[in-house]
């Protein structure tokens, strides 16, 4: 597989997995590394993901870190880690999902989705804080709205607007907007009495 095919967060994510295990003097790069980058990430479409499954991202999360520090560790590697077996099935299984999917790049959720039917420690996690394949790709379709990942940048750009905007309705609805907003004509009146 082609790391150029991946998109942006992905390929971070990936460094960012091999900065872990080189952290933690592991020999391999496993996907529980992948996973824990993934929702390490700033706005992580994978934490998305498996909020709107329902799924304890907190919890996922400590889960994580525990299965990490149980791996084995080894001395004097210098820093030579490589990608475990099951990773490279894993992201060959990913890469499989996206051409499925008419994608030009291939975006991090689809690695949730492939980790749905592995046997992994990474899956086991998912499978105990209660998501399954139906789920996530249910999730991942309302996350991408019918769109494909044409574009490396995909990922940032389906999180523009959320990231850049402010909901009104949502605010309005949970009793956090100001009610002055929409009464233009009192604005005016109470603004002509203080001249």
């Amino acid at each position: 597989m082609r790391t150029d095919k991946l998109t942006t967060r992905f390929q971070t994510a990936l460094s960012d997995a091999q900065s872990l295990a080189v952290g933690k003097d592991n020999q391999f790069i496993e996907a529980i590394h992948v996973l824990k980058a993934l929702m390490d990430q700033e706005s992580s479409t994978v934490k998305q993901v498996l909020s709107s499954t329902g799924v304890n991202v907190a919890e996922v999360n400590a889960k994580l870190n525990e299965a990490i520090v149980r791996l084995p560790q080894v001395e004097g590697h210098q820093g030579d880690v490589q990608l475990s077996n099951e990773l490279i099935r894993l992201l060959n299984q990913t890469d499989k999902l996206a051409q499925q999917r008419n994608d030009q790049f291939i975006s991090s959720e689809l690695f949730l989705l492939a980790m749905a039917d592995s046997k992994s420690v990474a899956s086991d996690i998912l499978k105990a804080a209660g998501t399954d394949k139906n789920r996530l790709e249910q999730a991942i379709e309302n996350v991408r709205g019918g769109e494909t990942v044409d574009d490396a940048n995909a990922e940032e750009n389906r999180q523009a607007l959320e990231k850049y905007t402010i909901d009104l309705s949502e605010r309005a609805a949970a009793g956090k907007l100001d009610p002055v907003i929409g009464r233009d004509e009192e604005i005016r009146r109470t603004v002509q009495v203080l001249q």
